[in-house]
C-alpha cells in the first residue's frame, strides 16, 4: 500500500504550514528549495519540518490535513510537542 504523509513546517516568520504528500523527503526538498514560487512557503524560508504522520489510507491523510489546517496555533503546537492530552481542550472556539 502506498504511504501518505501529513506534515507541518515551521516557517521563518513563525507561522505553520500543513501539507500532504506521498514522498515526504522530496516534498521537503522542494519546499526548502523554493520550487513553487507562488506557494505559501516560498517567501517564508528557511523552513523546518516540525511534525509528520504516516498514513496507509490517503482519505484519512486528506481528512487529517484538513482538520489540522483548521486548528488554532496552540493546538498545532501541542501536536508538534507531543502534548496529546491537551488536544481536546484546545478546540477552536467561536464566540461570535
Amino acid at each position: 500500500m502506498k504511504q501518505s504523509y501529513v506534515y507541518i513546517l515551521k516557517c521563518s516568520d513563525g507561522s505553520y504550514y500543513t501539507g500532504i504528500t506521498s514522498n515526504l523527503t522530496n516534498r521537503i526538498v522542494e519546499h526548502k528549495a523554493g520550487k513553487h514560487k507562488d506557494s505559501y512557503t516560498h517567501r517564508r524560508r528557511p523552513l523546518d519540518l516540525v511534525f509528520y504522520a504516516e498514513f496507509t489510507d490517503i482519505n484519512m491523510a486528506i481528512e487529517t490535513e484538513k482538520q489540522i489546517k483548521n486548528w488554532s496555533r496552540a493546538k498545532k503546537e501541542a501536536l508538534i510537542n507531543g502534548d496529546y492530552d491537551k488536544l481536546p481542550n484546545l478546540a477552536k472556539k467561536n464566540f461570535n
